[in-house]
């Protein structure tokens, strides 16, 4: 069974619980026939309803340009069995590389249309966000801090259904990548029930 077949529509009340735990995740932006991707190791959910997401990119990033000039951006969460693909995406930059040529060519990124933006998600990974930018002028020069709303949530519900990540030595490849710095990452392991503590 492909990939594709186990990805399903996240409800939008559920997508910041899609990078709440802290998880690398790809930037990917489209502008003007011009597609690029990048990792980020700093993102998180900063609104429930509507759902927004905080992201930090770069100003010295190409995504950061075809953000700003695109006004959206998407972006995918890698598992385990990508972290070639989140390492070579972070430490190259799509600038460099001629048209009609770009990273997902270049590094043969299979890459599937989101379904309220059109952005590039990435297949392989285990969920993935459309956003659009909340226009932020101040921010936006002084910080590499970027706000937006999430408008379509999907994951793959081997690790991730009704709302919650289920994480399990069944789905290990699955597991999500957590940057350490210097091309290591940590995965996602055990799973701890709290309780609630009484008097």
């Amino acid at each position: 069974m492909s990939a594709a077949a186990h990805r399903r529509a996240v409800e939008l009340a559920h997508a910041c619980r899609l990078i709440n735990h802290g998880p690398t995740v790809l930037v990917s932006a489209l502008h003007d026939g011009r597609r690029n991707v990048m990792a980020a190791a700093w993102s998180m959910p900063v609104e429930f309803t509507p759902p927004r997401v905080a992201v930090v990119i770069d100003k010295s990033t190409y995504t950061r340009e075809l953000v700003l000039a695109s006004g959206c951006f998407a972006l995918s969460i890698p598992c385990r069995a990508q972290a070639d693909l989140v390492t070579t995406v972070g430490r190259t930059s799509g600038r460099d590389i001629a048209a009609p040529d770009d990273k997902f060519a270049r590094h043969e990124i299979e890459a599937f249309d989101g379904p309220a933006l059109g952005l590039p998600l990435v297949v392989g990974c285990v969920a993935w966000m459309e956003c659009r930018l909340i226009p932020e002028r101040h921010t936006e020069a002084a910080y590499d801090t970027f706000f937006a709303e999430v408008v379509s949530a999907q994951a793959d519900v081997r690790v991730f259904a009704a709302g919650r990540w289920s994480f399990d030595a069944g789905n290990t490849p699955l597991h999500t990548l957590h940057h350490l710095g210097g091309g290591s990452y940590g995965v996602i392991g055990d799973v701890v029930q709290g309780s609630v503590l009484r008097p």
